[in-house]
Parts: structure tokens; sequence; C-alpha cells
């Protein structure tokens, strides 16, 4: 994994970008790797390890709010416990199917042409899923129902596909099974962080006898910037679609999904 201080810095920034956007952070890193010739297996790897600067960033935006489910599950709040009650149901399925299809899951990591088609689908879908997702149900994480986050957790494994957006689909599947906007895009954030982090640690260790220490130099770099840019784009999404809905993504994913398309067929 030999690669300049700029491309690093600049994987970094599309991730932290993109990582709570519905508009795939891994598919933008693979197309970015396409453009600057980052790519191949240990750069898959590097791409999904430096998604811990986003854990980290969901962590330091939410601080207080996992210091009270933490705290409240001490003194055995009910809301506490249905808070974390969602969120491991909601990773559940994620977790097993990663370890199941790992394999399946890196192949489609080497497809930038997988990555331009499902951003054009994926952007029509959230067209449709915003104008069809009219009842709200549930308000708060602690507030969803059991069904509810499983079923999130569920439709999140659509994203084991580049392309599709983890985001994008447990935000969209949160829509559909009645949360409202605000709910919808924190519980994605709070998804994240068991989600990317087992993602990590499953493909570093699958891939520990190839790391060097310059690998680790490399993730340290891209780790730092993606930590920094989504912290800054956590403390702002929730405010973007609670008013302006999620269309501009969806047309972003499809006039950015149309011209990765061509340039691919392109060259």
């Amino acid at each position: 994994m030999e690669h300049s201080l700029l491309d690093i810095i600049i994987m970094g920034i599309v991730e932290g970008l993109t990582e709570f956007l519905p508009v795939s952070s891994t598919g933008h890193l693979i197309l970015a790797g396409e453009l600057l010739g980052f790519h191949g297996p240990d750069n898959a790897t590097f791409n999904i390890a430096i998604q811990t600067g986003a854990i980290l960033a969901v962590l330091v935006a939410y601080w207080r709010r996992f210091t009270l489910v933490l705290g409240g599950l001490f003194r055995r709040d009910a809301g506490a416990w249905a808070f974390t009650r969602n969120v491991v149901l909601g990773f559940v399925p994620a977790g097993i199917a990663g370890v199941l299809f790992i394999d399946a899951v890196e192949a489609l990591l080497e497809s930038p042409l997988t990555v331009a088609v499902a951003l054009i689908v994926g952007g029509f879908a959230i067209l449709v899923i915003e104008r069809i997702s009219k009842r709200v149900t549930a308000t708060s994480v602690e507030a969803m129902r059991a069904p509810t986050a499983l079923g999130v957790g569920l439709i999140q494994c659509l994203a084991m596909v580049p392309g599709v957006s983890r985001s994008g689909a447990t935000i969209m599947g949160g829509l559909l099974l009645g949360l409202d906007r605000k709910t919808a895009a924190e519980f994605s954030f709070f998804l994240a962080v068991p989600t990317l982090a087992g993602a990590t640690v499953l493909l570093l260790w699958k891939h520990r006898d190839t790391l060097s220490v310059d690998d680790a130099q490399a993730i340290g770099i891209g780790f730092a910037v993606s930590f920094v840019v989504a912290l800054a784009v956590v403390k702002g999404f929730v405010a973007v679609v609670s008013r302006y809905g999620f269309a501009p993504f969806a047309w972003y994913r499809i006039v950015a999904g149309s011209a990765a398309l061509l340039w691919l067929l392109a060259r």
C-alpha cells in the first residue's frame, strides 16, 4: 500500500464526507481509488479501516446521549434498555451476513461498475421512498418497536453491495418502517458504531499477515482526516434533512452515478 500523503488525505476526506450521507462512502472510495490508482485488496482494507474515524465522530458528537444511555442501563431505565436493544437488533443481521459472506463482499469492493449502477438505482429509490413514506410511528430511537429495529437491520444488509450506501439503506428503511427523518438519521448514526467497528475488526484480522507498519501509518492518517470531516457532517446532516429532506442526495447520486458509468464505459 504505497501512496502519497495527498492521496491518503483525499481518501480520508471522501470517507468523512460520505459515510453518513445516503450517497455510499464505500462507493465513493472505490471510484476515488480508480481515479487515484488507489485500488486492490490492501487498499480495500484501508478503505474499511479508516471508517473507524467516522465511528469516533459519532461517539464524540453524541457523547451525552451515549453517557445517558450507559448510566441508564445501570439504573435499569426503560428508555436506555430500549435504545440498546434496538441498536443491537439493528446490528445483528449485518453482523451475521458479514461473517458468512465476507469473501463475496470483498470481491464486490473491486467492482466500480457495480458502484455506478447502484448509485443510480439508489437515487431513484430514495425519491420514491420519500414520496410514499408518510406514516410516522416513532419519533425517537427509544420509542422504536423491536420489529422495526430488526427490519432496519435486515435492510442494512443491502449495503454490502458497494454503492447502495449503509446510511442510505438504514435511513430509507427507517422511513418505510415509520420513523421520522430525524430519528431515521440518528438511528443510522448509532448503528454505524457496531457495524463499522465489526467490519473493520473482521477485515483487519483477515488480512493481518499482509499489513505492515507503513499500512498502519496510512490508516492512522486516513482515520484522523475522516474523523474531523465526519464530525462536521454529523453535526449538520440532521438539520439539513429535517429541512430539505433527502431529494438533494438522491439527485446527486443519479448525476454522480451516471457520470461514473459513462467514464467507466468510455475508458
